[in-house]
């Protein structure tokens, strides 16, 4: 929210009180208390009134420093809050002489200014940010005659930027991928993926500098980023205290793994979700023998369809959500789902969390008081989506158990997870749910809550690791419940371009895996978009074909579409060896599979504003086709590259402008890298270990390259280190005992291998182990 009217003043009918000076300190259980009058101090006849803010500055984890500042520390915290994984036992090093007060936790540290009454935070020596004199504020708006007896009250906090310094994150965001010079406030709302709103809001953002915040409210929190004032972050909430957090690193990729340590760490989604999903799409008209056609569609075609969902009219109109299979176009829902699991597939359907008065659930959620309630006990009810639909009150536990026992007979028919939709259009006024939670701060968190109680439900039935849903809403904390998608886009380039950008946004934002809908959700693409998409689509991490109001399969658009999905279909699968492993390093670290450039080479200056391309882990730069005229425009990073598709090399620090076909795109595989291979390119899930190719590009002198082969329950099997010394390599491997193979890309000159058989095939040499322990040296001439 804006305040001030230009440097000097305020808006009219606005107040603002800030620190004057350090009145007091207390140190208790590693927590800095600071005591801060907003008017200095003289003689204690200025001690008798005016506002104080008091710090609590506290670490719940090493380098992650914690800032509570309070007008009213009495003020009721109403539920409801981020759960944390805070350690109350950081160790912490407190001093403090005449100047100033030091705060450290790790390599990060908070130096509270005396006399300049001033509170910097820092990586070492190196300065990140500041809240310069004024910056932290106590705010009060009312009539302009009456500033005594405000009509609002609200807590601001300012960061400073530095020069070249660049904003990132707060959530899947569709507006300019660097956040400088926007307002953002963090309100959940269905608003495609064209406008300022957001399906996703994230009170996180990190910097270039390599340091992240965290505002520690499930609430609307507004953010002038750069454009109330130009060389700072604002940010405020309503009410009598401001709660945030300065997580440091020694890089952006540091931020976010201790971000997710303090948030939740994204679960690691089956191996068969990796693979392509197909869907009826949304208002199309399909039954039984609609959905065998588009299954038998794929597999005619060799199509490796992983994935079959139903979207919203599996259930019949009017009454969403009962649970219930329309009999009158699936008379045999079992029958069909068992005919389906028979053709491999695993199957996701359509729910959300709202109950239309015309379902047979309503009467039974209300009579025992499982829907959000109006203030005055009536059930909260609204036209839109469904006719007078309600909404169900997860803060309700016996609810939760309710909707979890309708999912789990899905499952005992044979659904394997669901498509949790909506979740943010969820009311404020006048309303109360069953634990008292604040209705204000239950809009963004409300998605928490509903895709924990789905999530949960099928792990407790499938097991550890083989949870996933598709979910379109979420809140801080949300990466913990994948997959997210990226909502309701139009179907062309430019809607293709914007979901990007949001993806990307999310994926700084602390989130783990993504998808969209290939082609586009509204109207219908034209066949080259259609294709293109197609191709950036499974090159993500996840890859749905799904529409409105028509359908997705690729002969709807002409058979040349068939072969680009067979095409890239196949190409997933083929490399889920190497995602495989990297979305564990997201499971374990919080490092998202989708990086933007910048994430990946944040000291090349060039990565800072790109968005139209990204890192797909760490080795393999993917660049999608935006336009009609078959061009690639994109950038690569210093060293050598080669395309994965093509085997073309390129020499980066340099832009690339060529055409590419439906059959190629920019995929390139950044020097030194080791990419494993599968021997399997009919669905995502196998056996990696077996007969696994382990691809090595232009290894560098004196640098060691890895790879590590997990299998199906994560656990490591292969791991092989290559490293080159002139014309010496030295691989050494442990795990699996089964043959595989390291392929040395574009060598040729091999003169002899010890402890491996090799053959050079084209313009690169296979080397072959029979076990998995091996010490091997290649000799090059």
């Amino acid at each position: 929210m804006r305040f001030s009217n230009g440097c000097w003043l305020n808006k009219t009918g606005v107040q603002t009180f800030s620190p004057q000076e350090v009145y007091s300190t207390k140190v208790e259980d590693n927590i800095l208390t600071l005591y801060t009058p907003c008017n200095k101090i003289y003689n204690r006849g200025c001690t008798l009134g005016g506002p104080v803010i008091t710090y609590k500055i506290s670490s719940p984890m090493e380098n992650v420093i914690r800032v509570r500042a309070y007008h009213y520390i009495g003020e009721e915290v109403k539920a409801p809050n981020y759960e944390l994984n805070e350690n109350n036992n950081t160790k912490v090093i407190i001093n403090e002489d005449d100047k100033e007060v030091v705060f450290q936790s790790g390599n990060t540290k908070m130096v509270f200014d005396k006399e300049k009454v001033e509170m910097a935070f820092y990586r070492g020596k190196e300065k990140l940010t500041a809240s310069k004199y004024r910056g932290m504020a106590y705010v009060k708006i009312g009539k302009e005659d009456f500033l005594d007896y405000p009509e609002q009250t609200y807590m601001r906090e300012q960061l400073q930027l530095s020069v070249g310094e660049l904003v990132y994150g707060l959530g899947e965001r569709f507006t300019p991928f660097v956040k400088n010079g926007q307002t953002i406030e963090t309100w959940n709302e269905d608003g495609g993926t064209s406008t300022d709103q957001s399906y996703k809001n994230i009170p996180f953002y990190l910097t270039n500098k390599g340091y992240g915040v965290f505002v520690n409210h499930p609430e609307k929190v507004s953010f002038e980023v750069g454009s109330e004032k130009v060389t700072k972050v604002q940010f405020s909430v309503p009410g009598e205290s401001l709660d945030y957090f300065i997580i440091g690193g020694d890089s952006m990729k540091e931020v976010i793994e201790n971000y997710t340590s303090l948030t939740g760490k994204p679960a690691m989604p089956p191996a068969w979700s990796f693979g392509l999903w197909l869907s009826t799409s949304f208002t199309t008209n399909y039954d039984e023998k609609t959905v065998n056609e588009f299954v038998d569609g794929m597999i005619d075609r060799e199509i490796p369809l992983r994935v079959f969902h139903f979207d919203c009219f599996w259930m019949k109109e009017f009454n969403w959500c009962d649970f219930e299979w329309d009999k009158r176009v699936f008379p045999d829902p079992t029958g069909m789902l068992k005919r389906l699991k028979e053709k491999d597939l695993n199957i996701c359907v359509w729910i959300n969390p709202y109950i239309a008065q015309e379902s047979k659930l309503f009467a039974e959620a209300k009579e025992n008081g499982y829907l959000i309630k109006r203030t005055n006990g009536d059930v909260w009810q609204f036209d839109m989506w469904q006719p007078a639909m309600a909404i169900v009150d997860f803060t309700n536990p016996d609810a939760c158990k309710w909707y979890s026992d309708k999912l789990k007979e899905l499952m005992a028919m044979g659904v394997d997870c669901f498509k949790t939709d909506f979740g943010e259009r969820i009311p404020i006024e006048n309303i109360q749910y069953f634990d008292g939670s604040d209705p204000y701060k239950m809009h963004n968190y409300y998605t928490q809550m509903y895709n924990k109680v789905v999530f949960e439900t099928i792990k407790e039935v499938k097991g550890e690791h083989q949870a996933a849903v598709f979910a379109r809403s979420a809140t801080a904390g949300g990466q913990q419940f994948p997959v997210h998608w990226g909502g309701d886009c139009e179907s062309d380039y430019e809607s293709m371009a914007e979901s990007l950008r949001g993806g990307l946004s999310l994926c700084m934002s602390g989130f783990g895996f993504w998808s969209h809908d290939i082609g586009g959700f509204e109207s219908t693409s034209t066949a080259d978009v259609y294709k293109r998409w197609v191709a950036f689509g499974l090159l993500s991490s996840h890859s749905r074909l799904h529409g409105s109001t028509s359908y997705r399969v690729p002969w709807a658009y002409d058979e040349d579409a068939s072969a680009v999905v067979r095409f890239f279909s196949k190409l997933k699968c083929s490399i889920m060896p190497y995602l495989f492993k990297i979305a564990n390093d997201a499971h374990t670290k919080g490092i998202p599979t989708m990086r933007s450039m910048v994430l990946e080479y944040q000291n090349d200056d060039t990565c800072a504003y790109l968005d139209k391309q990204y890192m797909l882990g760490d080795s393999i730069l993917v660049a999608p086709i935006f336009n009609e005229n078959s061009e690639a425009k994109y950038y690569i990073p210093e060293g050598k590259w080669t395309n994965f598709i093509t085997g073309k090399k390129y020499e980066g620090g340099r832009w690339i402008k060529e055409i590419h076909d439906y059959l190629s795109i920019p995929m390139l595989v950044k020097e030194n890298s080791i990419i494993a291979v599968g021997a399997n390119d009919t669905k995502p899930d196998y056996d990696y270990r077996k007969d696994v190719s382990l691809l090595a590009y232009e290894l560098k002198d004196n640098e060691k390259a890895a790879a590590e082969i997990l299998d199906m329950e994560r656990n490591k099997s292969l791991s092989v280190e290559a490293i080159k010394n002139d014309k010496v390599i030295n691989i050494k491997s442990e795990g699996t005992d089964g043959t595989w193979s390291l392929v040395l890309k574009n060598v040729t000159n091999v003169k002899s291998v010890e402890g491996a058989s090799f053959v050079v095939e084209g313009n690169d040499t296979k080397i072959t182990v029979e076990n998995g322990n091996a010490d091997i040296v290649c000799t090059l001439i």
